[in-house]
């Protein structure tokens, strides 16, 4: 059995779905490793390196996809989708809920597709967590983006000159991304503040020494663990405790999404108005519509001497420790898919994991309960 990584044509997005490191690992299990030239070069990820791995180095996308797995970072592009085959396995981040038509594009080609983001949150499931691997990362990353555009100092610097006063930053959502912006930020020296629905929120920001802002309406998390999207009324109570608090400060980073929706709008152009010229917006979900308004993807919009900073495919930009993370998820979930007496593939619908990611089978049929319908 054979395995492909393909090189990622997407814009910006510079991740490979194998290391050299994981190539060991797949080669253990008893299966092939197709890797097309350059697939790691965004990453810095050498040809040789993998081909000392015991990869085979392959020319081009049509051989890589010539294996019985296909391990992708992003959706495959149109002229990947040319490339699939019947009983091939697709495994990677396929955006299901934006691309409707391409689920049903998989089901024609008869190929058995897996999306990783829809991977149940459960025990046995973490080392698979790529949502959580690259959010992890992304919150990292949201603060030393706010630190390259803000003009002041982090940590408060007392000199025999007089003291410069610590930058307050408010994260707003703490999910993996926002915890790991509010450790971040707190370490740089800042004072943080963060906001959230879910009422495990208040709890996880206190223990980061981080002070909790908002309030936590009744049932605002979905049975994943998630937000759920909130009615009117708890909307605008939140823009009320929002708008009182973000005024006051430096920077400000934003992380809230909801799987399957647009991102809502957590700052709005009043409460950028209100804020300091000098300061520094952060929108981590500004490729799903935002949580700003007037965010737009690869550009730094200045509102009011204000800078709202909308970075795309932010883990990305941490290419080699977000690849090796997310190659390591990958690895973990093939494991499932691969018989260890025969080598061969196996798909047990009965496993939770599995059944929770598949969204077509070989047979041609769309296979997961939330696109049945579509």
């Amino acid at each position: 059995m054979q395995i492909g990584v393909p090189r990622e044509h997407a814009a910006h997005e510079r991740r490979v779905a194998a290391t050299p490191e994981t190539v060991k690992k797949l080669k253990a299990l008893g299966v092939d490793v197709l890797v097309e030239a350059g697939a790691g070069a965004g990453c810095d990820f050498a040809d040789q390196l993998y081909a000392d791995a015991g990869a085979t180095i392959v020319p081009d996308p049509a051989a890589v996809f010539a294996a019985d797995i296909v391990l992708k970072v992003k959706r495959p592009d149109e002229r990947e989708m040319e490339l699939l085959r019947p009983g091939q396995v697709l495994v990677g981040q396929l955006d299901p809920y934006m691309n409707k038509e391409q689920v049903q594009a998989y089901a024609g080609k008869k190929v058995s597709s897996f999306a990783l983001e829809l991977l149940p949150r459960t025990t046995r499931g973490q080392a698979m967590d790529v949502l959580s691997s690259q959010a992890n990362l992304a919150g990292y990353k949201a603060v030393l983006d706010a630190l390259e555009h803000y003009s002041r100092v982090m940590p408060m610097m007392m000199t025999a000159a007089g003291t410069v006063t610590a930058a307050k930053v408010f994260v707003m959502g703490a999910g993996v991304a926002g915890l790991q912006a509010i450790a971040t930020a707190r370490r740089l020296g800042s004072v943080v503040t963060a906001t959230d629905v879910r009422p495990a929120a208040k709890e996880e920001i206190a223990s980061l020494g981080a002070k909790f802002v908002g309030f936590i309406p009744e049932g605002a998390a979905t049975a994943g663990g998630y937000a759920r999207a909130l009615t009117p009324e708890e909307q605008a109570e939140q823009k009320k405790v929002v708008a009182d608090h973000i005024k006051n400060q430096d920077i400000v980073i934003t992380t809230a999404l909801i799987p399957g929706r647009k991102a809502p709008v957590l700052v709005t152009e009043a409460m950028v108005a209100s804020m300091k010229p000098g300061s520094v917006i952060v929108d981590l979900a500004v490729e799903t519509g935002g949580n700003v308004e007037g965010s737009r993807v690869g550009e730094v919009v200045v509102k009011n001497g204000v800078k709202i900073v909308g970075n795309p495919n932010v883990p990305s930009r941490l290419a080699p420790a977000a690849s090796l993370l997310y190659a390591r998820n990958l690895l973990n979930f093939v494991t499932l898919l691969v018989d260890k007496e025969s080598k061969g593939l196996v798909i047990n619908r009965d496993d939770e994991l599995i059944k929770g990611t598949q969204l077509t089978d070989a047979e041609g049929a769309v296979v997961h309960d939330a696109f049945k319908a579509a």
